[in-house]
């Protein structure tokens, strides 16, 4: 390997992500200040608001049990049907040129493979999650109601 193909593999792979979580960690500390500062704006200016709605307002909504179990059924669904486009393309081109070329089989199974996996795991997760989690949701359901 040579040491240019190194350089690009070690930015890609090393660098990037370590930037991206940087930067994510970043903007999370950027608004959490920015939310302080707001509050201690208005503790010190003494308006007389009531300080606990404040901060109920302030703070992002919380997703429910429902919408984060939603989420990772479409997350499952998408790197299912992803995967499964990746060998179905396969096999149509191996219809219509008559052949498969071994390398681009290999290739392309190195992207399938991982992303029907994790779609796979997403799903398990799902379904497993529903049934685990279902006296929660109802609970939490009926939190939401009478919080209403």
């Amino acid at each position: 390997m040579k040491f240019g193909e190194t350089l690009v593999l070690l930015g890609v792979f090393v660098v990037l992500p370590t930037i991206i979580v940087w930067l994510v960690t970043r903007y999370k500390k950027h608004e959490t200040d920015k939310r302080a500062e707001i509050a201690l704006t208005a503790i010190e200016k003494d308006s007389g608001l009531d300080l606990e709605a404040f901060f109920r307002k302030m703070n992002p909504q919380s997703r429910t049990i429902k919408e984060k179990l939603l989420d990772k059924l479409l997350w499952g669904c998408i790197f299912t049907i992803f995967g499964a486009c990746i060998y179905i393309a396969l096999a149509v081109y191996g219809m219509v040129i008559d052949r498969v070329i071994a390398d681009m089989f290999i290739g392309l199974s190195m992207v399938a493979v991982p992303s029907l996996g994790i779609g796979i795991a997403f799903l398990i997760n799902y379904y497993v999650g529903k049934k685990a989690l279902k006296q929660e949701m109802e609970a939490e359901l009926k939190y939401m109601q009478t919080k209403e």
